[in-house]
């Protein structure tokens, strides 16, 4: 079934065309990641698709069915200030959500229990119980937990993942997510690939996130020089094909390039007074020259190696460093000394003091009690969300020259400051474009120039993946993969943190730090072998209907029973899960088949949140 049909659409702003005459189908139960440069048209490509903006020029048609909603996640969500965080994410056309509204607001006010008791028995007759406790779930997954915080006073992340939220509640036909993974922690991140990895799901999507794309996406669909390029398969499928493309294009390089050295050579010999014919031959010379120069950018990468800022063997040193903020202590008696080259990732959950480590290793913030020991030699350079602050007035070229002219490469080469803008991927005509003029990913990819000019010999990454394009990750990665100093990342890019660190500070809540020999993903390959299950927790589905009445502390025999038979059934549930979702991959399955799975997979995943919420009410009272 046919989703969406955009045929011969274009879209441009002033003089700069975003994309011309590009068409694009999109079928039920598929999902596709959007790859492209920042600035090149990827938000305003969803615009379109989800029905936001129109197209331009004659013979443009864009098709969408009728009959579908679509759940539309923008970069900059907007909710009505005054709003509170429940009346937000639920839908005032759903007749289950004023009862669900009603019985919230009387669970957060004890004192009258007529109310309450009123409210329990409106849930019973509209039989609102797994829509109450699926909005609640939802909510506490994505650290939403004040049901009466006003959305005015949330914070533009808090404000994505309650659209996000709003979004997942809706259960829309057709997803169009907008960097869905940004402002989300590990935890969450991994629970949203997999929820959107369900059969039934279509999605069209722009993600930095690689794992994320590999994981959930059956194609991937690239949007370069206007034109899009549709690559079947996940992520891994998009690199060897597109791999294999510019494989061929370099050969196509090297043939067409003694063709063009003969056709200069006429061109050079050739009388001032040109025939017709002569002068249509010229001007076809430059126009293959100039593809073909477009091919060789393409394919001659600089190498580059920077000249290392000497660091002496005093580095940086914690020594016994704690920090509170109240009670809520963040670092306890923190020890280490780090070593040149070093590699260190930082994980733990939002709140537990990544960021106030960052601000006391570089002296921004005094420890409580310890000391903080830095070298004579060492150079920070620290890029930091909040930090962005470029001179409007000033080109791309001037404020990367206001640092710096050039960076001292090896063997006395340097790098010029218009070199390495081309290098992440700004054109020598955009780097004459204002700041102003600029796209948040492009301003985000300057910002971190400002950074990198500064040749650092202590780099400090704060988030650096937020709202930069998969493009510049790559090449990000590679300059990082060469980098000669230290490097300490904070990142929730898990593909990021695998490619560049050599082991991590777990950040694990009450101020403790683990040192964790390896990558993230051996970080997180062996939690999941420790834990019994790595599930947030969650409310009892249905209260006692007794506003008075207290959770009885311990469990019964019966309960205890309960528990043990639960463990069962869900082992049986998940294993018959895998089984489906394994079955949707069989080149053999047939339409009727595919529908009856889906519908057995939509009934097992109800029953299966059911007995886990059951699961985790009995295991928090053990």
């Amino acid at each position: 079934m046919n989703f969406l049909t955009l045929e011969n659409v274009t879209k441009s702003y002033g003089e700069k065309v975003l994309f011309q005459n590009i068409s694009l189908h999109i079928d039920k139960g598929q999902k596709i990641g959007l790859i492209a440069k920042n600035g090149t048209g990827k938000t305003t490509l969803m615009r379109v698709i989800a029905g936001k903006e129109g197209s331009e020029g004659e013979g443009a048609k864009i098709t969408l069915r009728k009959d579908i909603r679509i759940g539309w996640l923008d970069q900059e969500p907007q909710f009505p200030p005054g709003m509170d965080v429940l009346s937000a994410v639920l839908d005032p056309a759903n007749p289950l959500v004023r009862v669900v509204q009603r019985y919230e607001k009387a669970l957060l006010h004890p004192e009258n229990p007529d109310e309450l008791n009123e409210a329990i028995a409106d849930m019973d007759e509209q039989n609102a119980w797994t829509f109450e406790a699926k909005v609640k779930e939802t909510l506490f997954r994505f650290r939403m937990e004040d049901f009466e915080q006003k959305v005015g006073s949330l914070s533009g992340g808090q404000q994505k993942r309650l659209a996000l939220v709003k979004i997942l509640l809706d259960e829309p036909d057709f997803l169009i997510l907008d960097e869905p993974t940004n402002h989300l922690d590990i935890e969450m991140i991994e629970w949203l690939e997999e929820y959107l990895q369900q059969p039934g799901i279509t999605l069209f999507m722009v993600t930095h996130d690689r794992y994320f794309l590999e994981n959930v996406c059956d194609s991937i669909i690239e949007l370069e020089g206007g034109q899009l390029r549709r690559y079947s398969g996940s992520y891994a499928d998009y690199l060897e094909k597109k791999a294999l493309r510019e494989e061929n294009e370099a050969t196509t390089y090297e043939r067409q390039s003694k063709l063009l050295n003969r056709e200069l050579e006429w061109v050079r010999k050739s009388p001032q007074a040109r025939t017709t014919k002569a002068k249509a031959r010229v001007d076809a010379y430059f126009d293959r020259k100039e593809a073909n120069d477009t091919l060789k950018k393409k394919s001659d990468e600089m190498s580059i190696s920077i000249k290392e800022n000497w660091l002496g063997s005093k580095i940086l040193e914690c020594h016994n460093i704690s920090k509170s903020f109240g009670t809520k202590k963040v670092l306890d008696n923190f020890t280490y000394k780090f070593k040149r080259r070093e590699r260190v990732g930082i994980v733990g959950q939002n709140g537990s003091g990544k960021s106030t480590f960052l601000q006391i290793i570089t002296q921004a913030l005094a420890p409580d009690t310890g000391k903080v020991v830095v070298g004579e030699t060492v150079i920070f350079g620290h890029y930091r969300q909040e930090g962005i602050q470029l001179n409007e007035d000033k080109r791309v070229i001037d404020v990367i020259r206001d640092i710096a002219d050039y960076i001292p490469l090896e063997k006395g080469k340097e790098l010029s400051a218009a070199q390495l803008l081309e290098r992440f991927l700004f054109s020598r005509p955009q780097q004459q474009v204002y700041a102003s003029q600029l796209s948040g990913g492009e301003r985000r990819r300057l910002y971190l120039l400002t950074i990198l000019m500064k040749n650092p010999n202590f780099l400090i990454l704060d988030e650096p993946t937020n709202d930069l394009d998969v493009l510049t990750l790559q090449v990000l990665e590679d300059f990082l993969e060469d980098y000669p100093g230290c490097l300490v990342v904070v990142t929730h890019d898990r593909y990021f943190m695998d490619r560049l660190v050599d082991h991590l500070f777990v950040f694990e809540g009450d101020g403790k730090i683990k040192d964790f020999n390896g990558t993230y993903a051996e970080y997180r390959a062996l939690k999941r072998t420790e834990a019994i299950a790595n599930r947030p927790p969650s409310t009892v589905s249905r209260p006692s209907s007794s506003a008075d009445s207290e959770p009885v502390a311990g469990l019964s025999n019966t309960e205890r029973n309960e528990m043990k038979k639960l463990d069962k059934e869900i082992g049986a549930l998940e294993s018959r899960k895998k089984e489906i979702l394994a079955r949707f991959n069989a080149e053999d399955l047939g339409a009727d088949e595919a529908a009856k799975l889906s519908a057995e997979l939509g009934q097992l995943q109800e029953t299966l949140e059911m007995k886990e919420m059951r699961w985790l009410e009995l295991a928090e009272r053990a």
